[in-house]
Protein backbone atom coordinates (compact mmCIF):
# COMPACT_ATOMS: atom_id res chain seq x y z
CA UNK A 1 0.00 0.00 0.00
CA UNK A 2 1.60 3.33 -0.75
CA UNK A 3 1.88 6.41 0.96
CA UNK A 4 -0.75 8.94 1.16
CA UNK A 5 0.50 11.98 -0.71
CA UNK A 6 1.85 15.03 1.39
CA UNK A 7 -1.01 17.35 2.18
CA UNK A 8 -1.09 20.83 0.56
CA UNK A 9 -0.29 22.17 4.16
CA UNK A 10 2.78 20.12 4.83
CA UNK A 11 3.87 21.06 0.99
CA UNK A 12 3.63 24.44 2.06
CA UNK A 13 5.51 23.76 5.00
CA UNK A 14 8.36 22.04 2.90
CA UNK A 15 8.34 24.82 0.60
CA UNK A 16 9.38 27.06 3.14
CA UNK A 17 11.81 25.00 4.74
CA UNK A 18 13.65 24.39 1.74
CA UNK A 19 14.00 27.70 0.81
CA UNK A 20 15.28 28.75 4.31
CA UNK A 21 17.39 26.37 3.77
CA UNK A 22 19.21 27.92 0.50
CA UNK A 23 18.93 31.61 1.39
CA UNK A 24 20.75 30.77 4.88
CA UNK A 25 23.57 28.75 2.77
CA UNK A 26 23.80 31.62 0.12
CA UNK A 27 23.80 34.68 2.20
CA UNK A 28 25.00 34.06 5.55
CA UNK A 29 29.16 33.77 5.99
CA UNK A 30 30.93 32.45 8.83
CA UNK A 31 32.12 35.44 9.27
CA UNK A 32 28.90 37.80 9.31
CA UNK A 33 28.66 39.12 12.95
CA UNK A 34 25.18 41.12 13.35
CA UNK A 35 22.07 39.26 11.31
CA UNK A 36 18.55 40.00 11.51
CA UNK A 37 15.99 37.82 12.24
CA UNK A 38 12.07 38.51 10.49
CA UNK A 39 8.94 37.53 11.49
CA UNK A 40 6.77 34.88 10.51
CA UNK A 41 6.24 31.52 9.55
CA UNK A 42 8.93 30.68 7.02
CA UNK A 43 11.43 32.37 9.53
CA UNK A 44 11.07 29.43 11.83
CA UNK A 45 12.88 27.46 9.34
CA UNK A 46 15.23 30.22 8.83
CA UNK A 47 16.50 29.73 12.44
CA UNK A 48 16.82 26.12 11.98
CA UNK A 49 18.63 26.31 9.32
CA UNK A 50 21.50 28.69 11.39
CA UNK A 51 21.17 26.18 13.69
CA UNK A 52 21.60 22.96 11.89
CA UNK A 53 25.08 24.84 11.10
CA UNK A 54 26.45 24.31 14.76
CA UNK A 55 27.20 26.27 17.37
CA UNK A 56 30.90 27.24 15.94
CA UNK A 57 29.73 28.93 12.84
CA UNK A 58 27.12 30.81 15.11
CA UNK A 59 28.81 30.93 18.13
CA UNK A 60 30.46 34.89 17.40
CA UNK A 61 27.17 36.15 15.84
CA UNK A 62 24.32 38.41 17.64
CA UNK A 63 21.28 38.41 16.18
CA UNK A 64 18.54 41.03 16.25
CA UNK A 65 14.66 40.52 16.21
CA UNK A 66 11.91 42.67 14.64
CA UNK A 67 9.11 41.86 17.15
CA UNK A 68 8.24 39.66 20.22
CA UNK A 69 7.90 36.56 18.20
CA UNK A 70 11.19 36.68 16.34
CA UNK A 71 13.07 37.51 19.77
CA UNK A 72 11.40 34.54 21.37
CA UNK A 73 12.50 32.31 18.42
CA UNK A 74 16.26 33.54 18.99
CA UNK A 75 15.90 32.97 22.58
CA UNK A 76 14.38 29.51 22.33
CA UNK A 77 16.88 28.14 19.69
CA UNK A 78 19.97 29.25 22.25
CA UNK A 79 21.44 32.23 19.96
CA UNK A 80 22.91 35.09 21.24
CA UNK A 81 20.16 38.01 21.21
CA UNK A 82 20.43 41.85 20.86
CA UNK A 83 18.04 44.42 20.02
CA UNK A 84 18.52 47.25 17.12
CA UNK A 85 19.36 49.91 19.78
CA UNK A 86 21.82 47.88 21.35
CA UNK A 87 24.45 47.11 18.24
CA UNK A 88 28.22 48.45 19.22
CA UNK A 89 28.35 52.49 17.60
CA UNK A 90 31.61 52.81 15.81
CA UNK A 91 32.80 56.30 14.50
CA UNK A 92 29.25 57.87 15.74
CA UNK A 93 27.38 55.47 14.17
CA UNK A 94 25.40 51.92 15.02
CA UNK A 95 26.98 49.08 12.82
CA UNK A 96 25.37 47.62 9.96
CA UNK A 97 23.88 44.43 10.14
CA UNK A 98 25.55 41.51 7.85
CA UNK A 99 21.85 40.19 6.48
CA UNK A 100 18.68 39.94 7.50
CA UNK A 101 16.37 37.27 6.57
CA UNK A 102 12.48 38.03 6.82
CA UNK A 103 9.68 36.74 5.08
CA UNK A 104 6.96 38.21 2.81
CA UNK A 105 3.31 38.60 2.31
CA UNK A 106 3.56 39.18 -1.34
CA UNK A 107 6.71 39.92 -3.90
CA UNK A 108 6.22 41.34 -7.35
CA UNK A 109 8.23 41.83 -10.58
CA UNK A 110 10.88 43.95 -9.11
CA UNK A 111 11.12 42.90 -5.88
CA UNK A 112 9.16 45.27 -3.87
CA UNK A 113 6.98 43.59 -0.68
CA UNK A 114 4.37 43.66 0.95
CA UNK A 115 4.99 43.24 4.85
CA UNK A 116 2.86 43.30 7.73
CA UNK A 117 0.33 39.90 8.11
CA UNK A 118 1.91 39.26 11.21
CA UNK A 119 1.79 42.88 12.63
CA UNK A 120 5.58 43.57 12.80
CA UNK A 121 6.22 46.08 9.65
CA UNK A 122 7.74 48.76 11.35
CA UNK A 123 10.33 47.01 13.28
CA UNK A 124 10.45 44.48 10.26
CA UNK A 125 11.54 47.88 7.87
CA UNK A 126 14.18 49.34 10.56
CA UNK A 127 15.91 45.85 10.89
CA UNK A 128 16.08 45.93 6.95
CA UNK A 129 17.39 49.48 6.58
CA UNK A 130 19.78 48.83 9.08
CA UNK A 131 21.12 45.77 7.03
CA UNK A 132 23.85 45.47 4.11
CA UNK A 133 21.62 42.85 2.64
CA UNK A 134 18.02 41.95 3.01
CA UNK A 135 17.03 38.77 1.69
CA UNK A 136 13.02 37.82 1.76
CA UNK A 137 12.45 34.13 2.45
CA UNK A 138 8.57 32.77 1.40
CA UNK A 139 6.27 30.20 -0.68
CA UNK A 140 5.60 29.98 -4.05
CA UNK A 141 2.02 31.18 -2.86
CA UNK A 142 3.79 35.20 -2.42
CA UNK A 143 5.12 35.93 -6.05
CA UNK A 144 2.79 37.91 -7.51
CA UNK A 145 3.77 40.37 -10.99
CA UNK A 146 2.15 43.31 -9.19
CA UNK A 147 1.50 43.88 -5.35
CA UNK A 148 -1.78 43.62 -4.04
CA UNK A 149 -3.10 40.84 -6.46
CA UNK A 150 -2.99 38.03 -4.34
CA UNK A 151 -2.05 40.14 -1.14
CA UNK A 152 -5.19 42.47 -1.84
CA UNK A 153 -4.41 45.02 1.57
CA UNK A 154 -1.52 47.05 2.61
CA UNK A 155 -0.70 47.06 6.19
CA UNK A 156 -0.58 50.38 7.46
CA UNK A 157 0.59 51.06 11.11
CA UNK A 158 -1.19 54.13 13.00
CA UNK A 159 -1.66 56.35 16.19
CA UNK A 160 -4.92 54.64 17.43
CA UNK A 161 -6.33 58.16 18.04
CA UNK A 162 -5.65 58.92 14.43
CA UNK A 163 -7.42 56.38 12.92
CA UNK A 164 -10.42 57.38 12.00
CA UNK A 165 -8.87 60.30 9.65
CA UNK A 166 -6.54 57.84 8.61
CA UNK A 167 -9.16 56.26 7.17
CA UNK A 168 -11.22 58.60 5.66
CA UNK A 169 -7.50 60.12 3.93
CA UNK A 170 -7.29 56.65 2.78
CA UNK A 171 -10.88 56.17 0.69
CA UNK A 172 -10.11 59.79 -0.99
CA UNK A 173 -6.85 57.96 -2.11
CA UNK A 174 -8.73 55.05 -3.39
CA UNK A 175 -8.71 52.71 -0.87
CA UNK A 176 -13.00 50.90 -0.94
CA UNK A 177 -12.70 50.00 2.05
CA UNK A 178 -10.11 50.04 4.45
CA UNK A 179 -10.61 48.88 7.64
CA UNK A 180 -9.03 48.98 11.40
CA UNK A 181 -7.73 44.91 11.96
CA UNK A 182 -9.25 43.14 14.37
CA UNK A 183 -7.16 41.31 16.77
CA UNK A 184 -9.68 38.40 17.16
CA UNK A 185 -9.78 35.33 17.69
CA UNK A 186 -7.28 35.98 20.27
CA UNK A 187 -7.96 39.40 21.57
CA UNK A 188 -10.84 41.24 21.83
CA UNK A 189 -10.73 44.62 20.59
CA UNK A 190 -7.65 46.28 18.07
CA UNK A 191 -4.78 44.65 16.92
CA UNK A 192 -2.35 46.45 19.28
CA UNK A 193 1.20 46.20 17.83
CA UNK A 194 4.89 45.49 19.31
CA UNK A 195 4.77 49.25 19.79
CA UNK A 196 1.04 50.27 21.02
CA UNK A 197 0.32 50.99 17.50
CA UNK A 198 -2.74 49.80 15.53
CA UNK A 199 -3.36 48.23 12.18
CA UNK A 200 -5.21 49.44 9.32
CA UNK A 201 -5.28 47.00 6.50
CA UNK A 202 -6.04 48.96 3.15
CA UNK A 203 -7.35 47.47 0.14
CA UNK A 204 -6.05 48.23 -3.04
CA UNK A 205 -6.10 47.54 -7.17
CA UNK A 206 -2.45 46.13 -8.06
CA UNK A 207 0.23 48.57 -7.99
CA UNK A 208 1.98 49.42 -10.64
CA UNK A 209 5.79 49.26 -11.63
CA UNK A 210 7.53 52.21 -13.04
CA UNK A 211 7.92 50.13 -16.37
CA UNK A 212 3.96 50.24 -16.53
CA UNK A 213 3.49 53.99 -16.37
CA UNK A 214 2.86 56.01 -19.83
CA UNK A 215 1.85 60.04 -20.25
CA UNK A 216 -1.56 58.50 -20.16
CA UNK A 217 -0.97 56.43 -16.70
CA UNK A 218 0.93 58.76 -13.92
CA UNK A 219 0.42 56.51 -11.39
CA UNK A 220 -0.65 59.08 -9.02
CA UNK A 221 -3.86 57.56 -7.84
CA UNK A 222 -6.61 58.30 -10.69
CA UNK A 223 -9.24 55.58 -10.28
CA UNK A 224 -7.33 54.45 -7.30
CA UNK A 225 -4.60 53.28 -9.31
CA UNK A 226 -0.97 53.92 -8.26
CA UNK A 227 2.63 52.73 -9.14
CA UNK A 228 4.42 51.73 -6.02
CA UNK A 229 6.64 54.17 -4.89
CA UNK A 230 4.16 56.92 -5.42
CA UNK A 231 1.50 55.27 -3.35
CA UNK A 232 4.04 54.78 -0.68
CA UNK A 233 5.48 58.47 -0.63
CA UNK A 234 1.80 60.04 -0.38
CA UNK A 235 0.74 56.95 2.42
CA UNK A 236 3.93 58.33 4.45
CA UNK A 237 3.18 62.21 4.09
CA UNK A 238 -0.95 61.54 5.44
CA UNK A 239 -0.24 61.97 9.88
CA UNK A 240 -0.94 59.73 11.51
CA UNK A 241 0.59 57.04 10.00
CA UNK A 242 3.60 55.70 11.19
CA UNK A 243 4.78 53.32 8.69
CA UNK A 244 3.35 51.22 6.12
CA UNK A 245 3.65 47.75 4.57
CA UNK A 246 5.23 48.81 1.25
CA UNK A 247 8.92 47.99 1.16
CA UNK A 248 9.81 49.77 -1.97
CA UNK A 249 12.85 51.46 -3.45
CA UNK A 250 16.42 50.09 -3.93
CA UNK A 251 18.45 47.81 -2.22
CA UNK A 252 21.57 47.45 -0.39
CA UNK A 253 23.69 46.97 -2.94
CA UNK A 254 22.09 49.86 -4.84
CA UNK A 255 22.11 51.75 -1.92
CA UNK A 256 26.16 51.94 -2.14
CA UNK A 257 26.10 53.29 -5.13
CA UNK A 258 23.84 55.99 -4.45
CA UNK A 259 25.22 56.91 -0.93
CA UNK A 260 22.11 55.72 0.41
CA UNK A 261 23.44 53.26 3.06
CA UNK A 262 20.98 52.47 6.17
CA UNK A 263 17.74 53.45 3.53
CA UNK A 264 17.56 50.60 1.58
CA UNK A 265 14.14 48.79 1.68
CA UNK A 266 13.93 46.08 -1.18
CA UNK A 267 15.76 42.79 -0.90
CA UNK A 268 19.02 41.76 -3.07
CA UNK A 269 16.58 38.23 -3.54
CA UNK A 270 13.49 36.33 -2.84
CA UNK A 271 13.73 32.72 -2.31
CA UNK A 272 10.28 30.98 -2.96
CA UNK A 273 9.61 27.75 -2.11
CA UNK A 274 8.11 25.34 -4.54
CA UNK A 275 5.97 22.83 -4.37
CA UNK A 276 7.81 20.47 -6.40
CA UNK A 277 10.55 20.68 -3.22
CA UNK A 278 12.62 23.23 -5.62
CA UNK A 279 13.46 27.03 -4.70
CA UNK A 280 13.05 29.30 -6.92
CA UNK A 281 14.93 32.73 -6.55
CA UNK A 282 14.46 36.02 -7.75
CA UNK A 283 17.34 38.23 -7.53
CA UNK A 284 17.82 41.93 -8.24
Amino acid sequence: MSAAAPSPAALVESAKKAAAIQAVDEHLLPSHRYIGIGSGSTVVYVVEAIVAKGVDFYKNMVFIPTGSQSKGLIRTAGLTLANLDERPVVNGRPVQLDVCFDGADEVDAELNLIKGGGACLFQEKLVAIAAKTFVAVADYRKQSPRLCTTWKNIPIEVLPLSAPDVLLRLQALGSPAPAVRSGLPSKAGECVTDNGMWIIDAPFPPLLLPSDLTPEVDGLGKGGVWEVSKLADELLRTPGIVEIGLFHGFNGTQAVGLGREGQAQKPVAAYFGTADGKVDVQRA
